[in-house]
């Protein structure tokens, strides 16, 4: 694992990228208000062997990179697409293999249509359509916005109170798999720690944009790999099957009792289906 900073449009992105850069790159793109470190290095490292240049990055307003005072969001998510561009023209890519979770997600689908020419393939892990869905598919857990209101409670400059209330949050996110508290609380710390202005990952909530977007997902021609929890409190699983029949061509990946979230069981069924997605896909 190694580190490289990319400035582009004066934006600094933090990025790090495990095995050779003479193999198929996966760019991979954190959720909201999550940092590269979502993506667990033993992760990164387990789908590098498999054959692959793996780089992971923070977005905007998390980590290390350029981050803005709470309650300002000078961006839109437009502009994350265009850095996510940025961070392969800064490896000097020509075209990758894009990962995306949650908004990461939405960035890869914005990307695949304004910039398909740089694009391989999608996977496209508890996410939703960057268009109209189902009416009658469910909403975000009312839970997840309850627990949302009671973070301007929380005194953010203290490490046990923020992992106290973001270990509660990881948790309700979770699904009926085994939710590990001690690998979580590592993670919330080192995210802590490392954090530009910690706060300022809410800003994510205020992102916008994207309009021209909306409902073309039908002009995706990239392969695309959907993977999704059956449990999933953000992006109900059937907004899997909205992707199913918006994207030509696109297949999924069922993770049975998985909540919206990277589970550590699920390791090994992503890596090899991001694997498999690739390599059936590589002379396109």
């Amino acid at each position: 694992m190694k580190e490289k900073v990319i400035k582009s449009n004066h934006i600094e992105l933090y990025t790090e990228y495990f095995g050779s850069e003479n193999n198929p790159a996966v760019l991979l793109i954190a959720g909201a208000t999550v940092s590269m470190l979502y993506w667990d290095a033993e992760f990164c490292r387990q789908l590098a062997d498999k054959g692959f240049f793996v780089i992971r990055y923070d977005n905007r307003d998390v980590g290390k990179s350029t981050c803005y005072e709470p309650g300002t969001t000078p961006y839109d998510i437009v502009d994350l697409v265009n850095d996510a561009i940025s961070i392969l023209d800064g490896y000097h890519i020509d075209r990758a293999h894009l990962a995306g979770m949650s908004l990461g997600g939405l960035i890869s689908q914005i990307a695949a249509i304004r910039y398909s020419d740089r694009i391989h393939t999608l996977t496209l892990i508890s996410t939703g359509p960057w268009g109209d869905s189902d009416p009658t598919i469910p909403e975000m857990d009312t839970r997840i916005l309850e627990l949302h209101k009671k973070a301007e409670n929380v005194d953010w400059d203290n490490e046990e109170r923020v992992v106290d209330y973001m270990v509660e949050f990881f948790q309700l996110m979770s699904g009926r798999k085994e939710f590990d508290k001690k690998r979580i609380e590592k993670y919330i710390r080192a995210e802590f720690k490392r954090a530009n202005h910690y706060i300022s990952m809410f800003n994510h909530a205020a992102i916008e944009g994207g309009e021209a977007y909306w409902n073309r997902l039908d002009e995706i021609s990239k392969p695309a790999l959907i993977i999704h929890g059956t449990d999933d409190k953000i992006w109900h699983f059937k907004n899997s099957d909205v992707l199913l029949e918006k994207i030509s061509g696109s297949k999924r990946i069922t993770l049975e009792g998985t909540g919206h979230e990277l589970h550590f069981e699920d390791w090994e069924t992503i890596i090899d289906g991001i694997k498999n997605h690739i390599n059936d896909n590589l002379t396109l």
